[in-house]
């Protein structure tokens, strides 16, 4: 069997600065037509969004999805919450894990996998800002390094 091409929509990169991931899980999710139509242009923003679960149904919450240009007066609304599918056994693990470790969940990057729209969710443990201090200077080191390595094989 083939391996299946991945197609990037739009990736959560303030999660990643924000967040320890702890933990990821990957779930379809229920669109209308237009809003699918909305993400093969890549309309699509993840920056504010997060996940709850309510009636032991997992919902993503402030997902911006930007109407179809080409679509009418039945255009879907840009902030919807939107259903996301998971097993009965993926809801109660991550239920479980929010109640009792106090974590949060976060949609990572939103992607097409084949012809599916698929989510990562990530469990997450918010940052102190020392972290992101730590983690700004880690990057910044790692770039310096790059860049005095670079100017090395040049001479």
């Amino acid at each position: 069997m083939a391996k299946e091409a991945i197609k990037l929509i739009s990736q959560n990169k303030k999660a990643y600065h924000d967040y320890f991931i702890l933990e990821t899980y990957q779930a379809g999710i229920a669109l209308t037509g237009t809003e699918v139509k909305a993400l093969r242009a890549g309309r699509c923003n993840l920056k504010d969004s997060y996940i709850k679960i309510e009636n032991s149904e997992a919902f993503i919450k402030g997902m911006h999805i930007s109407p179809y240009e080409q679509g009418n007066i039945f255009n879907h609304d840009p902030l919807a919450d939107r259903k996301l599918l998971l097993h009965k056994s993926e809801i109660n693990k991550l239920i479980g894990v929010v109640t009792a470790q106090g974590l949060t969940l976060v949609p990572l990057k939103i992607y097409f996998k084949g012809s599916l729209v698929k989510v990562d969710i990530g469990v997450a443990k918010g940052k102190k800002l020392y972290d992101k201090r730590q983690d700004i200077a880690k990057k910044d080191q790692q770039r310096e390094a790059a860049k005095d390595f670079k100017q090395n094989l040049r001479v």
